[in-house]
């Protein structure tokens, strides 16, 4: 995998990461080539499955949804069917914006948004609570962020 990110294809990477919707001609004007070589090269980071796809990045302070809050989601069950079955259902919930298995104290780490306090006292009851095998939780609310949809270094 190396040998496909050469100093081009990382610079290509980062005009893409900036811009998704960059045409391919000021992109080539950017990374110093001609036209044909860089959609060669898109191409092939695709292939590669270096570039996964491309979205609109909405924001979630226009949409109203301004309060994070981190739960710690411990499991009554941690077997193979158990783990499978949550990972199925969490991905049901929209609010869940992120959600890690953790090797620690607890089984999984969620990142859950919501319009208010109120609001995500409801995700938790309705939704976060009924999740199978679920046998506590704690919740961290966020103050600010900091940084926000980190970008890999490339």
């Amino acid at each position: 995998m190396t040998d496909i990110l050469d100093p081009i294809n990382r610079r290509i990477l980062a005009e893409l990461v900036a811009n998704a919707r960059i045409p391919v001609t000021e992109l080539a004007r950017k990374v110093g080539l001609s036209k044909t070589p860089v959609a060669l090269r898109i191409r092939q980071l695709e292939e590669a499955g270096l570039i996964t796809g491309y979205r609109a990045i909405l924001s979630p302070v226009r949409l109203g949804l301004t309060h994070v809050t981190y739960v710690e989601m411990r499991l009554s069950d941690t077997r193979h069917k158990a783990l499978e079955s949550f990972n199925a259902a969490i991905r049901l919930i929209p609010e869940v914006e992120e959600c890690y298995m953790i090797a620690g104290g607890f089984d999984y780490l969620l990142k859950v948004r919501s319009r208010d306090m109120a609001d995500y006292r409801r995700i938790m009851a309705e939704k976060l609570s009924a999740l199978p095998h679920v046998a506590s939780t704690s919740s961290y609310v966020a103050m600010e962020a900091v940084i926000e949809q980190g970008i890999a270094p490339i």
